[in-house]
């Protein structure tokens, strides 16, 4: 009896399904810089047309980590591909770079039309938001790899800034306030945790209450769609002297905030200039989770801050409050060798 590509588990034929039903979605995010169309074999994109000078060229790749399996266990595919753009967008504008074109890697178990469209439909939302063309992509179908219903998503992200724009560390001063902007949610770090300790540890469901009391599941509490920053992050550095921008992921404030201080000063970040939001510290008792190690894997209700000047910080907070993302002053900078301090 002869076999096929089918009998092996991978279904060419759902593929060219899945490409046709995402066209729309596809073209929906493009620019006018966007040359040609979806289904060649690499994405084109004219920077001639961006307007840019000098530009530099900047590239970020991520993922979004274990929250796919939030998402695979409850069916909700609709958001995912949000949190991927903003995982990627969100590192470029902390050189100071404008987002451009973004590409996506889609592996999955089984090839399901209908979950390709939820997924490449976030995406496509994502970009949108940034002002960033969805250029290309490819969906890989792992039989005998991935469970049927597992999937895992990659993002590519180009932007560009203006050489003599650049944010490379070298700006920040003693003096700068932090001004840190609000995350509502996990975003999409630090799931391997949050799972054993609401599974593993709490003996949790998805649809049981978030914590006691709580109108939203617990699913819908850790599906949350990230917050993006870099329009609004964009918008500041137009009007707005920048010295530097962490994007607070993984190693949450001290990991990232050290990333862009330079070797002559520290950031001092007082904690208690915020709340944070109810699921991290229900999160933290249900391990007794050190401050630390809480500090050190979520971004704990500041996922992006700003150095500024002190003169400005005001009016950066309230500009970024005109744009849906509200901010407050976290701290600031002080002579030092680029350690963060955490003051509790």
């Amino acid at each position: 009896m002869a076999s096929d590509y089918r009998d092996a588990g991978v279904d060419l034929a759902a593929g060219d399904e899945a490409v046709q039903l995402i066209k729309p979605l596809v073209r929906s995010t493009y620019r006018p810089e966007v040359v040609g169309d979806i289904g060649g074999f690499g994405g084109l994109f004219d920077i001639g047309r961006t307007g840019f000078v000098d530009p530099l060229l900047v590239s970020a790749t991520d993922g979004v980590g274990t929250k796919a399996e939030i998402a695979r266990q409850t069916g909700r595919l609709e958001s995912i591909g949000r949190d991927l753009v903003a995982m990627c967008v969100d590192d470029l504008v902390c050189v100071g770079a404008a987002p451009l074109f973004f590409l996506d890697y889609l592996a999955v178990g089984h090839l399901d039309p209908a979950s390709v469209v939820q997924l490449v439909g976030g995406i496509a939302a994502g970009c949108v938001e940034t002002g960033c063309a969805l250029i290309g992509g490819e969906m890989a179908e792992h039989p005998g790899v991935m469970a049927d219903d597992q999937f895992d998503l990659v993002g590519f992200a180009v932007g560009a800034v203006e050489r003599t724009a650049l944010l490379d560390g070298s700006a920040v001063v003693a003096g700068d306030v932090l001004v840190g902007l609000e995350s509502p949610n996990l975003r999409s770090n630090g799931f391997s945790l949050a799972r054993r300790l609401v599974f593993d540890i709490a003996g949790r469901g998805l649809d049981d209450p978030a914590w006691d009391g709580a109108e939203t599941s617990l699913a819908d509490e850790l599906l949350a769609p990230s917050v993006i920053y870099a329009p609004a992050v964009l918008a500041v550095m137009a009007e707005h002297e920048v010295h530097a921008v962490a994007h607070i992921t993984g190693g949450g404030l001290p990991g990232n905030l050290r990333r862009v201080l330079g070797d002559v000063v520290d950031a001092v970040v007082d904690t208690t200039a915020w709340e944070a939001p109810r699921i991290f510290r229900e999160l933290q008792a249900i391990g007794d989770v050190s401050d630390d190690e809480m500090g050190r894997v979520f971004n704990m209700g500041m996922g992006m801050v700003i150095a500024v000047p002190a003169a400005e910080a005001h009016e950066v907070v309230t500009m970024l409050a005109a744009h849906d993302r509200p901010a407050s002053t976290i701290g600031e900078l002080v002579d030092g060798t680029g350690v963060a301090h955490l003051r509790r």
